[in-house]
């Protein structure tokens, strides 16, 4: 496959399209920034709602990605003015300030991590196919990958990782065990990192349900790549750089991930502050966002059906005031 080929895997369906559009409620002329280009699902949308008069920009840290996502705006919506900008959405003001625009329309961060370039095997996010363990969205930029993690990190930080960001209730054994076999020689591929963590799991537990290592990589992949620092960071970047009546969408796919964007809107929602045994406010404290979705809004029954991807997503939308 040659760099920028679109492969069926950077064609895969935009999770609950129609939501993010209509929660967007982009209008032509508008800027809009997708924080996760990916293979452009949402954002070939996107540059048709904004038309000739508007302006797409995408970010992204795979360089694969963004040839690719280049290759079909022009073909699929060529009238379009596109700025293609690598890097992470965690860097979003540096990324903003480089392509020279005052202000932004419409955010949109998916933050599903199914993106193409996390499919190629040689990259060490899939516990389907034996690689070095590596994990790095950006190897360019990040030291750290999980080979490291997992074999210098302390039992107490393992078990913490595995816990908090996999949500995986057999944290302690794997963290235990991933100490035992690293004693004896490193774990450096995938499939080393498989067969510790079946060794951790009761075998009752492994039969049932989905992939018994997805809760583990998930965490180590969290944790190489910075995922929820980063998300913070980029949505209060977000908030500061949309115009007023800017939409901020965040499609989530993970509780920790959906809980901070659920957190961060609301904050930025709030007024005074001030305790109520105070007659007049001295806090100044005023919300600079309107939450549009009091509930997450989750994809339908036939989505799901026809777009796994979608089965645990959830849709939150802020507006600029």
């Amino acid at each position: 496959m040659g760099e920028g080929t679109l492969t069926p895997e950077y064609r895969h369906e935009p999770v609950m399209l129609p939501e993010v559009l209509e929660g967007l409620d982009l209008k032509p002329g508008s800027v809009v920034c997708d924080c996760t280009l990916g293979g452009a699902g949402h954002s070939v949308k996107m540059a048709a709602q904004v038309g000739e008069t508007g302006l797409l920009l995408g970010i992204d840290q795979d360089d694969m990605a963004l040839e690719a996502a280049g290759k079909r705006l022009d073909t699929e919506a060529p009238g379009t003015p596109h700025k293609l900008l690598k890097g992470n959405f965690g860097d979003l003001d540096r990324l903003l300030c480089s392509a020279q625009v005052p202000g932004v329309d419409a955010f949109l961060f998916d933050l599903g991590v199914s993106s193409p370039q996390l499919d190629f095997p040689g990259r060490g996010f899939s516990y389907h196919e034996d690689a070095p363990l590596d994990m790095r969205m950006d190897a360019s930029n990040n030291p750290l990958n999980a080979a490291e993690v997992i074999n210098t990190y302390n039992e107490a930080d393992l078990a913490r990782i595995l816990r908090v960001y996999g949500e995986e209730k057999f944290a302690r054994q794997i963290a235990r065990e991933i100490v035992r076999v690293r004693a004896e020689k490193p774990i450096r591929t995938t499939y080393d990192f498989v067969d510790v963590i079946k060794a951790a799991i009761p075998a009752a537990a492994r039969r049932h349900g989905k992939h018994p290592a997805r809760r583990s990589f998930q965490a180590i992949r969290i944790e190489v790549n910075h995922e929820l620092d980063v998300l913070e960071s980029g949505l209060e970047a977000a908030i500061r750089w949309a115009n007023p009546g800017g939409r901020i969408c965040v499609i989530s796919y993970h509780s920790l991930e959906d809980r901070i964007t659920k957190r961060l809107f609301q904050e930025k929602s709030q007024g005074c502050i001030c305790p109520p045994d105070i007659p007049v406010c001295v806090c100044g404290h005023v919300p600079i966002v309107k939450v549009i979705t009091r509930k997450p809004l989750a994809a339908s029954a036939e989505e799901v059906e026809r777009n796994p991807r979608a089965r645990s997503a959830k849709i939150r939308v802020a507006e600029r005031i």
